[in-house]
């Protein structure tokens, strides 16, 4: 006897639908034709008109699990910062969506919120996503363990971070066990290129100055890989431990000229407070060495590291797998394979440095 659940239907998964129809299944699947016509039942179409009808709709494996007529899609996107400190990247990311078939508005809507560098909010917009049953839930790594948290059920697509395993936010990269999957920058494994590449932009480096947020797990890991590259180096490492906005000013004075150089491992703390942090290394006349290459079109020296926008777009194919039917637990955690250089050559002049023209040809861009 046909079924008359009515569900919509929604492009790009024919093939479980044929799947279905070949098996003998035959749910009275009513649709509304494109022309606004009325009902029709897929059973009294033939295969081909079947076919044909099917083509250039969305997502049926989540408009099934869903079972909510007429509700889009909703991706939960928990911003660690601000909407103007992430917005080239969060419009990387809702372009690559698009570019997959998921139009904001029309056949997804994205909830974005915004904790504006405090972890507490974390928790917060987490479980507000939980009660309102989001579909996925994409944050950026200092978030990813309250998201984790919060719920095993919800999909969660985690982005930049530095040692997802490490950090305890997946079990393997190439198996990452229950809800959660994402990408990895690399941060711990590119400390050591970031230390020589100071070395030879600053060639009488003998103390490198590291300032990190120490509450943040990965940048914890991060501080340790740096200062082990440092030493064997033969560099010393001064750490400026911070863990709120108001803790950079004096960790940095408490330097008095001692460092040569400043390390800036980066996360939400730290991007919100990105160019009061290059001014006062510029008066202080220490070069700076960060991971993303924004900081460096802020008055930072050097940046070398992952591709950020290119990170974003990835995570939208992601999304993309969990909306079509893949489970997170299936879905291996990606490396970064998309890595720049950049360096501000009119710093460089201002702190009396002389960047090395085989260095600059190594750059992928240089700032004027």
């Amino acid at each position: 006897m046909l079924s008359r659940r009515r569900i919509p239907i929604f492009d790009g998964h024919n093939d479980v639908l044929l799947r279905l129809w070949r098996r003998g299944v035959r749910p009275a699947v009513c649709c509304v034709l494109p022309n606004g016509s009325d009902l029709m039942e897929l059973d009294q179409l033939k295969r081909r008109s079947f076919i044909t009808l099917l083509g250039g709709v969305a997502a049926w494996p989540l408009a099934v699990r869903a079972q909510q007529p007429g509700k889009l899609p909703t991706i939960g996107f928990l911003g660690t910062a601000t909407a103007s400190g992430m917005n080239r990247w969060t419009s990387a990311f809702a372009q690559r969506l698009g570019e997959l078939g998921w139009i904001e508005g029309r056949t997804i809507t994205i909830e974005y919120r915004w904790a504006e560098g405090r972890p507490e909010r974390y928790v917060e917009i987490a479980a507000e996503f939980v009660r309102r049953q989001v579909d996925v839930i994409v944050t950026t790594v200092p978030a990813a363990p309250a998201a984790k948290q919060a719920t095993s059920v919800i999909p969660i697509v985690f982005i930049l971070a530095s040692d997802p395993v490490g950090s305890g936010l997946v079990a393997s990269l190439a198996r990452p066990g229950g809800n959660v999957t994402g990408l990895s920058t690399q941060a711990t494994d590119l400390a050591s290129k970031r230390v020589e590449l100071l070395r030879e932009v600053v060639p009488d480096l003998r103390l490198v100055a590291l300032l990190g947020n120490v509450d943040n797990r990965e940048i914890v890991l991060e501080m340790r890989e740096v200062a082990a590259a440092a030493q064997k180096l033969g560099l010393e490492v001064a750490r400026l431990e911070v863990r709120q906005g108001e803790d950079i000013v004096p960790a940095l004075g408490s330097l008095d000229g001692r460092a040569q150089a400043l390390y800036v491992c980066t996360d939400p703390l730290v991007n919100l407070n990105h160019v009061s942090i290059n001014a006062m290394a510029l008066g202080a006349r220490l070069p700076t060495m960060h991971d993303v290459r924004v900081f460096v079109e802020a008055g930072g020296l050097i940046s070398y590291g992952p591709n950020f926008s290119d990170q974003f777009r990835r995570a939208a194919d992601l999304v993309n797998k969990i909306l079509r039917g893949a489970t997170p637990s299936d879905i291996p955690v990606e490396q970064a394979d998309k890595f720049e250089l950049v360096i501000n050559v009119k710093i460089a002049k201002a702190l009396g440095l002389e960047v090395s023209p085989m260095l600059l040809a190594r750059a992928d861009e240089v700032i004027e």
